[in-house]
């Protein structure tokens, strides 16, 4: 057994060889020897390229404000390894993550025995499912790539949420768009509720048989409920959201980016549906939970004058929704960005979609197995810095220069996202 927190993150840091193993044998085994903590959790599941942490954050506040406890399970973390399980937006403490890993780790052993490895993301699902049947009233369950496949997809949830399908992950889930939403389409559980956000004819045709092959009521934006934004002004946006059965309200978001827009309109309609099946919920509170719900590492600002934002754009569809954000909020300054991502990403698609955009470019690399070395960024052929400290790029940016014309983008991974969040709290000159 564990009795110090740094004996459970070198734990983890070691599980980092096990990689990415599809599949779900291994969790339900282990989920089994924990007696089925999946079963005694209410919670929604949500999947998609793009999208699901912003749509995951939206309902959460929502439902904090109608005073449930509710769970989070994200991934990738802003906040190392508690920060993976969320209650009521707070990451559950060291002492509470220890209590539930001891809990699980007899059962580690013995499949590492049988040579049955679990990975590090499955350990970590089984402990944020045993944290949430114990704790919450409501769980909202990230899923971490695919669907059909995927770690996450070993529960019954009370609704599933598809954000979008778009060119993502495609050594796991296909080499076309039709593969991908199969592997989304997975989430679809027998007779429950699937959302559906904006996606391709070809997505959606996929997206259609599945649910009836499962029988599971099918709500896609467009056709079940439609959003229209009525105003733009800075970070704040306002829209009209209804439905085709004659439901309309008016909403405000402080969040950047029509993207933000189609991922609140999911969490609205999943809000609606939990009304249907009986949760207590007042509209205002919700609607008042979705205006202060602020998203970080999506275009969130953390310093001004000079305005620095970081935003999570890991893949082109993540890319030409920041661009459009950048385009709306930022045309008329001078823009400079840094940069760093996946290299299995389709990193020359990316960097073609920002380029124009920017004065300068910086591409840099950090501290991860998948991370794109500079020298890979470098071969794309743009125009660009690089750096292979990726702290040393942010220490160029000049903080004495207070114009408010100038402003610096970080962007690329998550997992990059937040080692900046991290580095940035803890330098004196940011705050």
């Amino acid at each position: 057994m564990f009795e110090q927190f740094f004996q459970v993150k070198a734990f983890f840091q070691v599980r980092k060889q096990y990689g990415v193993k599809p599949g779900l044998e291994r969790i339900y085994k282990l989920l089994d020897l924990l007696d089925n903590p999946e079963r005694k959790m209410n919670a929604v599941h949500v999947a998609g390229t793009n999208g699901k942490g912003s749509t995951v954050h939206f309902l959460n506040q929502a439902l904090i404000a109608n005073g449930y406890t509710v769970g989070v399970f994200n991934s990738p973390s802003l906040k190392g390894l508690t920060g993976h399980i969320l209650c009521n937006d707070n990451s559950i403490t060291e002492n509470t993550f220890m209590y539930y890993f001891n809990k699980v780790y007899p059962f580690i052993r013995q499949l590492d025995e049988q040579q049955r490895h679990p990975t590090e993301f499955e350990i970590l699902t089984v402990i944020a499912f045993l944290y949430f049947a114990d704790h919450t009233d409501i769980a909202l369950v990230e899923a971490g790539m695919g669907g059909r496949e995927d770690t996450t997809n070993c529960f019954d949830p009370i609704l599933s949420i598809i954000t979008n399908i778009s060119w993502d992950h495609t050594e796991f889930l296909g080499k076309n768009i039709e593969s991908i939403a199969y592997h989304k389409a997975g989430i679809i559980k027998k007779n429950r509720p699937i959302i559906v956000g904006e996606m391709s004819d070809n997505a959606t045709s996929v997206i259609y048989a599945e649910a009836q092959k499962k029988n599971a009521p099918l709500y896609r934006m467009g056709d079940a409920f439609q959003y229209k934004i009525t105003n733009v002004k800075g970070n704040h946006q306002t829209f009209q959201w209804g439905t085709i059965s004659g439901i309309n309200m008016e909403i405000r978001l402080q969040a950047a980016g029509g993207h933000q827009v189609q991922n609140a309109s999911l969490a609205i309609m999943a809000l609606v549906l939990f009304e249907k099946k009986g949760f207590r919920l007042n509209r205002y509170d919700y609607l008042k939970g979705l205006i202060t719900a602020q998203l970080p590492g999506r275009f969130e600002q953390i310093h001004s004058r000079p305005a620095i934002i970081l935003d999570g754009a890991h893949n082109p569809a993540g890319a030409q929704a920041f661009k459009e954000t950048l385009e709306a909020n930022f045309k008329n300054t001078e823009n400079h960005l840094i940069f760093a991502v996946f290299k299995d990403k389709d990193l020359k698609r990316m960097l073609e979609i920002l380029e124009p955009h920017f004065s300068t470019i910086t591409l840099t690399t950090f501290d991860h197995p998948r991370a794109a070395e500079v020298e890979q960024l470098g071969e794309i052929g743009i125009h660009a810095e690089l750096r292979n400290d990726w702290r040393h790029a942010i220490r160029q940016i000049s903080f004495e220069q207070k114009d408010e014309d100038v402003c610096y983008f970080i962007t690329g991974s998550l997992h990059f996202i937040a080692m900046v969040r991290k580095y940035a709290e803890d330098m004196t000159e940011w705050l």
